[in-house]
């Protein structure tokens, strides 16, 4: 049999000669392309999905069963207490439209609007009294990417990038799959850098698009694999010259690397991204068996199952080829009509279709990665901004809640059918307020689950010590099997 490495140098003077000597370069760099080299205790995972439903996903319609607003449901509402609403969120109380009944042995109550997680809801571990620190979406969400409410900081993905390096040498170590529609809000800075080395920045792939990854291929004519490589080559032999004139510049080197990343993508990237290969019943599963179906012009559950599926599947096959950290986004920026969580409106218009499509997607990359003996050292992290209010706006709509929200935990080392912490009996704030969850202990469980001590793990800028968690975490130990 003929292997990669073999092909490669028998490929002569074009990208195949390119992506040799970038694969061998990068085998030889291994060792030192993450920060440590020795993790801090034994790692019971090795990937991570992050599961982000931006603008805001209501917890009291998906997984936050309330029988006390089912009860008091068109009363006005009293919270006991002065509420400062992000806009005009206090009308009277409102129950879900949407109904509820338990699933799994666990009897967790769910919401019919992503039933297809009761399937696996004896996996998941959830977190209902998770707070934030504002109801502003650009700041919440990079609360919830990057431990910091402002810009200028690393998302999580970037600190595992840097942390841990690569495993694999031709796809990137940090994978983002943006909404179809768009960035949600702050953009790629979700998943910068910032000041770790560049090249520990993601890589945004758009599964649903002719050209997933921007300029991968050349595509004029006057453009062939030799002249490819040998305008990569001149490019390499340019930029070496520059950077041993000024050590100590992330930027340059990691623009070399995304070179040469590049060039073994070019082999690897369209073999990942192609699920043409897939079997029907894996297809069906993520809810792929419509291929060109046209969809109207509001949100729809069809629509938004093919979507999120889609990149729910094109996950599932950039973690089994050795990505090790993949983000996927479901919501663009605020705009109407309504593409994303950001339910002021109408609830039930915005989150029906919006939840069918992600806990079908999510079901299914649960169910595949388990029947591959995968999801035992991944871990799967389910996150939004911030919660909504338990009363009304705009008669169907909720206002925005940072006081609480949901997350949920699902794989490699995590108890699954349990609850970590509770919401109040209204689900406005934590039921026991002097001890919420915080992003922080997340990140740091994440972290833990990686072998890495988020207390250690820090990076010296502007005379600070900086960490993914701040001065702030704690590993959420109840959860962990």
């Amino acid at each position: 049999m003929i292997n990669r490495r073999h092909f490669l140098s028998q490929a002569g003077s074009g990208f195949g000669a390119l992506a040799l000597a970038s694969m061998l370069h990068r085998h030889s760099a291994a060792a030192d392309s993450a920060a440590m080299q020795t993790l801090h205790h034994p790692p019971r995972i090795k990937r991570v999905v992050q599961l982000f439903m931006a603008g805001a996903a209501s917890h009291l319609d998906l997984w936050d069963y309330k029988p006390l607003l089912e009860k008091h449901h068109g009363e006005a509402s009293d919270f006991g207490e002065h509420v400062e609403a992000f806009q005009n969120g206090l009308g009277p109380w409102m129950k879900s439209p949407f109904k509820f009944a338990p699933y799994g042995e666990s009897g967790k109550m769910l919401s019919e609007v992503v039933a297809p997680l009761g399937e696996c809801v004896d996996d998941i571990a959830f977190v209902h009294n998770m707070v934030g620190r504002t109801g502003v979406h650009s700041q919440a969400t990079y609360l919830q990417a990057t431990g910091f409410q402002r810009p200028g900081f690393p998302g999580m993905g970037a600190w595992v990038s840097y942390a841990l390096g690569s495993i694999n040498d031709n796809l990137p170590t940090f994978v983002v799959l943006p909404d179809h529609r768009g960035f949600a809000s702050n953009g790629p800075k979700n998943w910068s850098s910032a000041f770790l080395p560049a090249s520990s920045q993601g890589t945004a792939v758009f599964p649903q698009r002719d050209d997933p990854i921007e300029d991968l291929l050349p595509h004029a004519k006057f453009a062939t694999q030799a002249s490819d490589a040998a305008g990569l080559a001149m490019l390499n032999r340019i930029n070496r010259r520059y950077q041993s004139q000024r050590p100590g510049d992330s930027r340059l080197e990691a623009r070399v690397r995304s070179y040469e990343l590049a060039a073994a993508m070019q082999l690897s990237a369209p073999e990942a991204l192609d699920i043409s290969g897939e079997p029907e019943h894996v297809l069906k599963m993520y809810g792929l068996d419509r291929a060109g179906a046209a969809y109207p012009s509001e949100i729809n559950a069809p629509e938004e199952v093919e979507y999120f599926g889609r990149k729910c599947l094109t996950a599932r096959r950039l973690l089994e080829r050795g990505v090790r950290f993949v983000q996927i986004w479901s919501g663009n920026d605020n705009g109407f009509p309504r593409r994303n969580w950001d339910s002021h409106e109408d609830i039930a218009r915005d989150h029906g279709p919006l939840a069918r499509g992600m806990a079908t997607g999510t079901a299914a990359l649960i169910k595949d990665l388990k029947q591959r003996g995968l999801l035992e050292d991944t871990l799967i992290l389910w996150t939004t901004e911030f919660g909504r209010m338990p009363s009304t706006q705009a008669g169907k709509g909720r206002d925005h809640n940072p006081y609480v929200f949901t997350n949920w935990l699902c794989g490699g080392g995590i108890k699954g059918g349990v609850t970590h912490g509770e919401s109040d009996q209204w689900g406005y704030k934590p039921l026991d307020r002097d001890n919420p969850t915080q992003v922080y202990d997340i990140h740091a469980t994440i972290l833990h689950q990686l072998g890495i001590d988020h207390t250690k793990l820090t990076v010296r800028h502007d005379g600070v010590d900086r960490r993914l968690t701040d001065v702030h975490g704690h590993v959420l130990t109840d959860i962990l099997a």
